[in-house]
């Protein structure tokens, strides 16, 4: 029956809108209902989110971390907004965002793949120093293991022009790539997905102490970003599963 479906319908609405703290629209509504054997167009799931009493959360605006007032050297900005490598593990993307607690701030930096947006390293501290930034690098390293010749951008802050991230870089075979000064378009996929981790998931909480901020950040980037969050730019698929995918096609 028609009232049955509804009823089932809203109910799995509900659950997912639970699940992603609100942060999916009709359109990723749709998408995940339809992935679920539902056939629920983008109208038809604005609809029932109408009908569960809930709506989607809106992006705020946030303050820039970069302070790139030092006299290091800055590499050139070679990525030059191309955000489309061909492949994982061409180019990763860089930075730096805060957090606040009650117990005070605190720093998260991380690495991305662009060819699929995954999180692929993180690191967390109460202090922006620079071994946030090397640490978020080394577990990319090691989790993923890539080729030389890896495009690393970032933009010019003091960590990553500094002589202890410029070393690490060229241990590990990576060529460094910086925006231009004072312009977070040249790094928007990172600034993107701060917008998304602030908006959806960290907005409305308040935080106790820094170990209650880490555990729910992680939660947000191994347990939903990578392998749950719907990205447009993917198809409407999870950074784990864009790359599974590609590795599939890769290898028929």
């Amino acid at each position: 029956m028609k009232i049955d479906k509804d009823f089932k319908l809203l109910s799995e609405v509900r659950q997912i809108h639970g699940e992603t703290r609100g942060a999916y629209g009709s359109r990723r509504i749709s998408k995940r209902l339809c992935s679920q054997g539902h056939n629920v167009g983008r109208c038809r799931a604005r609809s029932l989110m109408k009908k569960a009493g809930i709506s989607v959360k809106h992006r705020r605006k946030f303050r820039i971390t970069t302070d790139s007032r030092h006299n290091l050297p800055v590499a050139s900005n070679l990525l030059d907004r191309n955000f489309q490598p061909a492949r994982p593990d061409a180019v990763w993307c860089s930075d730096i965002t805060y957090l606040w607690t009650m117990e005070g701030w605190l720093y998260l930096a991380v690495v991305i793949d662009l060819f699929s947006r995954k999180v692929v390293g993180w690191a967390m501290s109460g202090k922006m120093k620079t071994s946030l930034v090397t640490e978020a690098l080394s577990m990319a390293y090691w989790r993923r293991k890539p080729g030389q010749g890896l495009i690393h951008h970032s933009d010019r802050g003091s960590q990553y022009a500094g002589c202890e991230y410029q070393n690490l870089l060229g241990v590990y075979g990576m060529i460094c790539s910086m925006s231009r000064k004072g312009n977070c378009w040249d790094n928007a996929v990172v600034e993107s997905f701060f917008h998304s981790l602030k908006t959806e998931w960290t907005a409305d909480m308040l935080y106790r102490n820094r170990n209650d901020a880490r555990s729910d950040v992680i939660r947000y980037i191994e347990m939903f970003y990578n392998s749950h969050r719907l990205h447009s730019y993917l198809e409407y698929k999870n950074p784990n599963d864009f790359e599974k995918s590609f590795m599939l096609a890769k290898a028929a």
